[in-house]
């Protein structure tokens, strides 16, 4: 299982949410790529870089991530506000190996699935939910719309691979929701990367032993933050 460090941005600066609520931000010292290339040195093979003020609606990152993606020797998967065809392509100028789209895939089905068929293997499907309701705008908003009816609906227009969080996991330190990661596996056959929860590497290894081999990734981002987990033993752990 591939263990994958994240950044988050905000106003250029390294943050960490719970729940993805603005409220309880807290930012990180330290140049985001200095960050980025202490992961690749700690032996990270792929990067996970979010632009939230892109999410939120308050500004972009797209300098810091392309100076994240120009210091190191990794793929980049960016997201975040990425909600127009020139917005792609700025993610990819800035040196993104891979784009993630969220609130596009709810709002603008017909645009997304344009993206994802303009950029053949290069669009990851992120999606988010509280339970069984998909939230977009960097989860401020709620949604009708069904967490695995969207996965299959996803599938159909071509996504290879779906980075799944359980928003109420995200950033407390309580494991990822395994009973929705199976859920999300067996809506569809693609491939799916684990978000949320992360605190430990017994984490890591319950994840690896309790969901099918399609689950073959796995996004860290609090516990590398705070301690808790190393990423050099976490990825020996998983391995």
């Amino acid at each position: 299982m591939l263990v994958i460090p994240a950044i988050d941005l905000r106003a250029g600066k390294c943050v960490r949410m719970e729940q993805g609520d603005p409220n309880t931000e807290r930012s990180y010292d330290g140049d985001p790529v200095e960050r980025a290339k202490a992961f690749v040195d700690e032996g990270a093979r792929r990067l996970h870089v979010i632009d939230l003020d892109g999410a939120f609606g308050s500004g972009e990152n797209i300098a810091a991530v392309e100076s994240i993606c120009s210091a190191i020797d990794v793929p980049v998967q960016v997201g975040g506000g990425l909600r127009a065809v020139k917005h792609a392509e700025g993610a990819f100028n800035a040196g993104a190996s891979e784009i993630i789209l969220g609130t596009l895939l709810v709002e603008d089905e017909r645009l997304a699935r344009h993206i994802i068929s303009r950029f053949p293997g290069k669009v990851i499907a992120g999606i988010d939910a509280r339970g069984s309701q998909v939230a977009t705008h960097g989860w401020q908003e709620r949604t009708p719309v069904d967490r695995d009816a969207l996965v299959r609906r996803v599938a159909q227009w071509g996504v290879s691979r779906i980075i799944f969080t359980e928003i109420r996991r995200d950033g407390m330190g309580e494991g990822y929701d395994i009973d929705a990661l199976n859920a999300v596996a067996n809506a569809a056959e693609v491939k799916i990367t684990a978000s949320g929860g992360a605190r430990n590497i017994d984490d890591l290894l319950e994840l690896k032993r309790s969901v099918p081999l399609t689950v073959d990734s796995c996004i860290v981002g609090s516990a590398f933050y705070k301690g808790t987990m190393n990423l050099g033993e976490a990825i020996a752990a998983v391995a």
